[in-house]
């Protein structure tokens, strides 16, 4: 049966919380000695009264039945005071009860509640304690000097990260420091020389023919060197690292569909890397997607690949060296992009790349080709020393903070056709030995205190921009 409504007492240790049932504060009932006791004296008292009046009074019969009469109604009267006062006594039994069964329903749904925390927390504690137990094997793996065993730990890594997405950036971090840890590249093979190789094969034939004549044993073929066999299994380590890092950071989707699509269980979303210092080979990060980027002192080794990789956070590519050619075509930097004294020693390729705020090339080194075609500088773009020491393209570049080439050096053909200047454009001190070609650049606003180089004036046009013109050695436009 459903509980009756019932007043609530709120005294000071007991607080009412919202949404939260409270149990009635229960007292101990008091003892019903001391209104029974009264009500059956009183009750036998009457009767003895009753009784005596009836039996000694000397009333005539008439006097009697009136008296009689008169008894039984306040007998009758009696009786229904005590009925009532059973009645009374069995409510008071049924809601002592019900206080009783509610106090015991809220009792059982609280300790359900906290059996239920209590496994969950336990449950908890478990995964915890079996994520820790794998992840510090991993570790230990990591450590090892059997390259199959790192391996194995690194592939540990990564299942441990998949299945358990709150612990995805830590083991990203220690993946990182295994990459950051000092590596030396094994010795590259020996070019081909097929008179060398034939030479070596008739020197074998020869040593063989003469232990068999002379009946002495073959020596045994000389075995690598354990060095040469331990740097490329740590090669296959590193390259593996590598490739787990590159798969778990790259974002398939288009980058309109990013907020709407869902992306793929294999992305770790807002994953940050720290490769300072780092020897990478053959790094590949193409539709990568990163928050903090830092790869600072590190060095590429072989091509490096960055097209369509998404930065949105600080990228720092301070004293970076690229051996082989280094790809940012389409790549988006959210925030500042710092590539200051990089040595890009292969060529560059920064085709239709964004950078959403400051971009920073301070005494960069291009010793390759560097195209930065159709490239986007939202914020300021700073070349400040910088050295192209091949072509320099910045063909359909948008410039639209300050774009600054102060001190920049440029060996070979420096192209600038159709660049836009939004802000700021300063080439003091540039050296262009081949020349700058700055036909089609447009300039927004002419009344700004641009330096062009030598030879390159503005001419403005009707819609109040202005074109860069090239003059004659008298002044005239060419």
């Amino acid at each position: 049966m459903p509980l009756l409504p019932f007043p609530r007492s709120t005294p000071d240790d007991v607080p009412v919380v919202a949404a939260e049932v409270v149990p009635p504060q229960l007292r101990t009932p008091r003892p019903a000695a001391w209104w029974i006791v009264p009500v059956t004296l009183l009750v036998g008292g009457v009767v003895g009264g009753v009784a005596w009046l009836l039996l000694g009074a000397g009333w005539s019969v008439a006097e009697a039945t009136a008296r009689q009469g008169a008894i039984q109604t306040a007998l009758a009267a009696g009786a229904g005071v005590g009925a009532a006062v059973t009645l009374m006594l069995a409510f008071r039994r049924q809601r002592h009860q019900e206080h009783a069964a509610h106090v015991t329903a809220y009792l059982a749904e609280r300790n359900a509640a906290l059996a239920e925390q209590v496994a969950e927390n336990t449950k908890h504690d478990a995964t915890e304690r079996r994520v820790t137990d794998l992840y510090t094997k991993a570790v230990e793996q990591l450590g090892s000097d059997k390259a199959a065993v790192r391996l194995g730990g690194l592939y540990a890594l990564e299942r441990l990260a998949q299945g358990n997405p709150d612990h995805r950036q830590t083991i990203v971090n220690v993946i990182c420091a295994y990459l950051r840890m000092p590596y030396a590249p094994p010795e590259p093979a020996p070019a081909p020389d097929p008179e060398r190789d034939r030479m070596e094969a008739l020197r074998a034939a020869r040593h063989r023919y003469q232990a068999a004549r002379g009946g002495s044993p073959l020596s045994a073929e000389p075995v690598p060197r354990q060095e040469d066999v331990d740097r490329q299994g740590e090669l296959q380590v590193r390259l593996t690292a590598q490739r787990i890092l590159a798969a778990h950071l790259r974002d398939d989707r288009p980058a309109d569909q990013r907020s709407t699509r869902p992306a793929a269980p294999a992305f770790w979303e807002g994953m940050s890397v720290d490769l300072t210092g780092a020897t990478l080979i053959d790094f590949d990060l193409t539709g990568g997607h990163a928050t903090g980027s830092v790869f600072d002192k590190a060095t590429f080794t072989g091509n490096a690949s960055f097209s369509g990789a998404t930065f949105t956070e600080n990228a720092q590519f301070t004293e970076v060296t690229f051996t082989g050619d280094a790809r940012f075509d389409e790549a988006t930097f959210t925030e500042n992009a710092r590539f200051t004294k990089v040595i890009f020693t292969g060529n560059a390729w920064f085709n239709e790349a964004t950078f959403i705020r400051n971009a920073s090339f301070s005494e960069a080194t291009f010793t390759g080709l560097a195209e930065f075609d159709e490239a986007t500088f939202t914020g300021n773009a700073r070349f400040s020393k910088a050295t192209f020491s091949r072509d320099a393209q910045f063909v359909g570049t948008t410039f639209t903070g300050n774009a600054q080439f102060v001190g920049t050096t440029f060996t070979r053909n420096a192209s600038f056709s159709g660049a836009t200047f939004t802000e700021n454009a300063r080439f003091t001190e540039a050296t262009f030995t081949e020349g700058a070609q700055l036909d089609g650049a447009v300039v927004i606003d002419p009344a700004v205190d641009h330096v062009w180089p030598d030879g390159w004036r503005l001419e403005t046009t009707s819609e109040g921009t202005a074109r860069l013109i090239q003059e004659e050695a008298d002044g005239a436009p060419a």
